[in-house]
């Protein structure tokens, strides 16, 4: 992880991106979130990759999976969006997450060595990215628990729950590389974003989150 030092930090220019992770320790929970913003007005090279680890986010959090999967199983779903452009991904795409314990917390993992089995009632962070050397990086970062989603006669099923409310950047999308599903999802999301949060923000932060939250459809 990257610690700023006044010495090495750059001076923040309304252009070009910027990656923050960021979490906390609540009396409910320990968290752990990223979001890259648009720090003036993205390019389209930008708008591209960003809409791909969008892809990758939103690919992993909507698989419907049999119970009995492992991490690395997962963790290849989610990287296909980016295998697709010829990019990797050079970290694990999610790690479980502690309560009051360590934000990186095993067994459970999305990672080419995550051999646990996925179960139900863990967290588990969902967190693809991708990054250019010298020009820029990008990766958005969700948590979710893993619940139970029926089963039959081929067995019993999950998928994940997002727990994570924050707006994700819009100046980022590329919505002609997105599904109708995709566009579907992020609606659904920032919709969700919005309810959560909006009754703890005064009028104008509701403003301001109303309009991050958007439909893109």
């Amino acid at each position: 992880h990257y610690s700023p030092r006044p010495e090495t930090t750059p001076t923040l220019e309304p252009a070009g991106l910027l990656v923050i992770d960021s979490g906390a320790q609540y009396l409910d929970a320990t968290t752990d979130i990223t979001r890259t913003v648009s720090l003036g007005a993205p390019t389209p090279e930008e708008q591209h990759a960003f809409t791909r680890v969008l892809q990758s986010q939103i690919r992993l959090a909507t698989t419907r999976f049999p119970r009995g999967a492992t991490g690395v199983q997962l963790d290849a779903l989610a990287r296909e969006p980016l295998w697709r452009e010829g990019w990797q991904c050079r970290h694990g795409i999610g790690h479980g997450v502690g309560h009051y314990l360590g934000v990186h917390e095993g067994p459970p993992r999305f990672s080419p060595t995550g051999t646990a089995v996925i179960q139900p009632g863990m967290v588990l962070t969902i967190e693809p990215g991708v990054y250019f050397e010298g020009r820029f990086g990008i990766r958005i970062e969700n948590m979710v628990i893993v619940v139970a989603d029926g089963g039959d006669e081929f067995g019993d099923f999950c998928s994940f729950e997002t727990v994570t409310r924050c707006p994700i950047d819009l100046t980022l999308v590329e919505p002609s590389l997105l599904s109708d599903q995709e566009i579907a999802w992020l609606d659904d999301y920032h919709r969700c974003v919005y309810d959560t949060l909006a009754p703890h923000l005064d009028a104008d932060e509701q403003e301001w989150l109303r309009l991050a939250t958007r439909r893109l459809a």
